[in-house]
């Protein structure tokens, strides 16, 4: 277990995610986390040729460089690297990140789900390998999934909780002895399961009812939002809905709106543009 925990501990910013996080916040004055989604159908021509994996690495290190005066995170989805044998290029750009944004985190989308031996190496390869700040985790088997997870002290973990897709809703909201599957889990992720005070939730934009419910039952946790851009979620109900009362509260991700802002050879320029304009709209939504 201490070696376990001596790779968690390598690599990323030197502090806990919770306390870069609320850093990050503050330097930036901003609540969006650009998703690094590089899907190779997509990448425009202009970034090179998209069945090079090297391309993937050049197309999100031009995203990430023009993008960064605007976010207070990022988050490459491990799955679109993985597809296109891009797993190099993904570290490659998380020290990227690290060396040239010092101080931005990096939340790597895993989704991942297991127990035991199994999660151990799930977090080793997140953690060590990538170098990650923190994780995406599927919470649905319970909290001997997770407790691997949370042996890298400084490290974040944003359990899956009401998310973003209309399919969620076949799971989530089943009532579970008079409350919904989702509030259980927000419960159990402020109460008993935060061992190391790193955890968080993911919850979508699109149901920012239920958004409002997660903040009421979880206090100051940070809560990572996608579904804003593409998905169409509203920027003032999720501000609205998730903001905490004595921070931002929340990582409002957007993905292929800002990263597929042009197909042409502005691509850079047109996704630091879509950035800005969408952190604006973040910072105006929370002065109402």
């Amino acid at each position: 277990m201490d070696r376990i925990l001596s790779h968690y501990r390598r690599g990323g910013q030197g502090v806990s995610f919770v306390l870069s996080l609320r850093q990050a916040w503050d330097r930036s004055q901003s609540t969006l986390c650009v998703g690094l989604d590089p899907d190779p159908a997509k990448i425009p021509v202009a970034a090179g040729d998209p069945d090079d994996p090297d391309t993937i690495l050049r197309f999100c290190r031009g995203i990430v460089d023009a993008t960064a005066p605007y976010a207070c995170a990022f988050k490459p989805q491990i799955a679109y690297f993985a597809a296109a044998r891009a797993e190099a290029q993904l570290e490659a750009l998380v020290g990227h990140i690290h060396r040239a944004h010092p101080g931005i985190p990096v939340v790597l989308d895993t989704k991942r789900g297991d127990i035991g031996a199994t999660a151990e190496r799930y977090a080793i390869e997140a953690f060590d390998r990538y170098g990650a700040d923190a994780v995406t985790v599927n919470p649905y088997m319970g909290f001997d999934s997770i407790e691997p997870w949370l042996r890298g002290r400084d490290r974040g973990v944003f359990l899956l909780c009401r998310t973003s897709n209309p399919g969620g809703s076949d799971l989530q909201a089943l009532d579970v002895g008079g409350e919904r599957l989702f509030e259980r889990v927000a419960r159990l992720a402020a109460g008993p399961w935060n061992l190391n005070g790193q955890l968080g939730l993911v919850v979508g934009a699109t149901f920012p009812e239920e958004l409002a419910r997660v903040r009421e039952l979880v206090g100051e946790m940070p809560l990572l939002v996608p579904g804003i851009g593409a998905q169409g979620g509203d920027i003032e109900a999720t501000v609205a809905a998730g903001a905490g009362r004595a921070s931002p509260g929340m990582l409002v991700n957007s993905s292929r709106a800002i990263l597929y802002a042009s197909t042409g050879p502005d691509w850079a320029e047109a996704a630091a543009r879509v950035a800005r304009e969408t952190r604006d709209a973040l910072r105006a939504a929370a002065r109402r």
